[in-house]
């Protein structure tokens, strides 16, 4: 009887130890996961910055969206500026630079980029001796100049080139020099934003008397020489460009020595009808 009870008792004790063996098996099991996702979560957290940053398909969509919508604003607003520049603050670049009536003025700016490419030396009389580059023309308004001058000297009219292209690079120089000695407003009155001067076309010469004297000077105007390019010039497809009393249509002060290429058809037609290139146009006049 008491070894039954003994072994009871024993059964007993080995049940509560195996008892004890799997609870605290059960404890170690419920801390394990609390202590071990820490470096899981840290593998697990470092693909949610790689979807933010759009590689996931997910994602992606919202960064073209992002970028395409700039653009849609902008076409509308500047593509002549994109496609031309202007200098200066120019407000208009001129589509058609080496057409032979192209309109350049304080409103109207020859493209960045553009140099005649048909500069040659009329053979005509300077003031200077010098091959430099304010002897060129463009072909056609070479050799109309100098059928001019050979119609002048037939009338005992006997002039001298004295400027006639320039680049954009010397128009900037002249226009800062004269700006310098007189302030900017008022160099404007007589002398070209760089990129607004008719002479960066290769088509405009300033003349002056055989003597020199006068070149492109006020004194020029009423001289022999001046009124027989007012009455003739057109007959050789040239125009005073800026003649007296349009200076509130041309932006320039009266110039009788500045001489302007725009073909026969086109000089003769101004001159009969006492217009300036802004006229035939039937532009707006030009803003000082």
């Amino acid at each position: 009887m008491k070894v039954q009870m003994k072994a009871k008792s024993y059964v007993s004790i080995a049940i509560l130890m195996a008892l004890f063996l799997v609870a605290g098996c059960g404890n170690k099991s419920e801390v394990t996961p609390s202590n071990s996702p820490s470096p899981t979560a840290t593998v697990t957290a470092s693909p949610s910055p790689i979807v933010n940053g759009g590689i996931t398909p997910e994602a992606t969509p919202t960064t073209p969206a992002a970028v395409t919508s700039k653009p849609s604003a902008s076409p509308s607003a500047s593509p002549a500026a994109s496609t031309t520049p202007a200098k200066n603050g120019a407000i208009q670049v001129v589509a058609k630079p080496e057409s032979i009536t192209v309109l350049v003025n304080k409103m109207n700016s020859l493209p960045s980029s553009y140099e005649p490419t048909d500069l040659v030396y009329p053979n005509i009389a300077f003031t200077f001796t010098e091959k430099i580059e304010k002897r060129k023309m463009r072909q056609v308004a070479a050799t109309a100049i100098e059928k001019l001058f050979a119609g002048a000297s037939k009338d005992g009219i006997q002039l001298a080139g004295v400027s006639a292209y320039r680049s954009y690079a010397t128009q900037k120089a002249v226009f800062q020099s004269y700006v310098k000695k007189d302030g900017e407003e008022k160099a404007k009155t007589y002398s070209a934003v760089p990129g607004t001067s008719e002479h960066e076309t290769g088509l405009a010469i300033d003349v002056t008397g055989s003597n020199g004297k006068c070149a492109a000077e006020d004194c020029f105007g009423g001289t022999k020489e001046a009124l027989w390019l007012e009455k003739h010039a057109a007959e050789y497809g040239f125009i005073v460009r800026y003649p007296q009393g349009k200076a509130a249509i041309t932006g320039y002060q009266y110039e009788p020595w500045h001489l302007r290429y725009v073909g026969l058809d086109v000089a003769k037609e101004i001159q009969s009808k006492n217009l300036t290139l802004e006229e035939y146009y039937q532009t707006v006049p030009v803003a000082k």
